[in-house]
């Protein structure tokens, strides 16, 4: 951490993804929620949508729209199961996927719960010019991708370098 650069807050919209939560028994959400907040970052949206492709897809595509959302992160949804859609809502509209995201959450993971990591479909990207990053609905999973990866990454001191010193170029192609 260069703490003689500015730190730069970030807008960041919460999805959680669920057939059954809601904002009163969100945990995950809360969980993201309060960190994204302890960090110094910005609040941007938060909804509860359900395990539908198609709905995730409207969500994504309205707050990768909005010129105030930098980031959007999301719980639920990203395993193996018939309702487990998130990733493939995310494939619709990433332009770019960020590999080394979820390659880095399954091998951080790998070291809390062995081979059950291979469960989680957890990945990143960019879609406009915003950063998506899809996680586990579990309140561990959040903490691991928030607390390990993102909470650095999203810092714009943290070096060598970092995700928000890349904003400005992420819509050099549009």
């Amino acid at each position: 951490m260069d703490s003689n650069l500015p730190f730069l807050p970030v807008n960041i919209a919460v999805l959680t993804v669920s057939d059954t939560r809601s904002l009163a028994d969100d945990r995950s959400g809360d969980t993201l929620v309060a960190r994204i907040e302890a960090a110094g970052h910005r609040l941007a949206g938060r909804r509860i949508e359900r395990d539908d492709a198609d709905a995730i897809e409207a969500v994504l595509r309205d707050w990768i729209a909005d010129p105030e959302i930098d980031v959007v992160i999301s719980t639920g949804g990203t395993g193996v199961t018939g309702r487990d859609v998130t990733p493939e809502a995310f494939g619709r509209v990433l332009e770019k996927e960020i590999s080394g995201f979820g390659e880095l959450f399954r091998m951080l993971s790998y070291a809390k719960i062995g081979s059950s990591t291979i469960q989680s479909r957890a990945l990143g990207g960019v879609a406009m010019g915003t950063y998506l990053f899809a996680l586990p609905g579990s309140t561990g999973a959040v903490r691991d991708g928030w607390d390990d990866i993102l909470v650095t990454q999203l810092d714009s001191r943290h070096r060598p370098c970092n995700l928000v010193e890349l904003m400005p170029r992420l819509r050099e192609h549009l």
